[in-house]
């Protein structure tokens, strides 16, 4: 793979790139004063990417962040469809196996998401959906 380039041959958009990991930063940073443990971020195999997993008591919160810097396309909840959401769900699955040292105290897992709007010149704006699917 030539630098710059993705996986399927396209140029790499850094700010893009950039406001992707500014957004996940702020959700586990938000997610961290909610009271929430985070375990791991930018989890990855072949079948996908987990943005955050945490533990909110005995459940393992597998977290999709969604970063905009408007509204102007709908709001960044808008864009996970259920298919999305039970691709990870599979996905904390495979986590799960990877992990069973964090998980033996886990009861149940949940899907949440956390949309961040981060308009030009403002500070960031979370919306945080929890159990889109549990």
């Amino acid at each position: 793979m030539l630098p710059g380039m993705t996986k399927g041959g396209a140029p790499v958009d850094r700010r893009r790139q950039a406001l992707g990991a500014y957004g996940e930063r702020a959700a586990a940073d938000y997610l961290h004063a909610q009271g929430l443990e985070i375990l791991d971020r930018n989890w990855r195999r072949r079948e996908g990417e987990l943005d955050i997993v945490a533990r909110d008591g005995d459940c393992l919160v597998v977290c999709e962040v969604k970063t905009r810097r408007s509204l102007a396309y709908g709001s960044p909840l808008e864009s996970i469809t259920w298919r999305k959401a039970a691709r990870l769900r599979l996905l904390a699955g495979f986590w799960i196996q990877e992990h069973p040292d964090l998980t033996r105290a886990t009861r149940s897992v949940r899907v949440d998401v956390v949309g961040v709007i981060l308009p030009y010149g403002g500070g960031p704006q979370l919306s945080h959906l929890i159990g889109v699917l549990s």
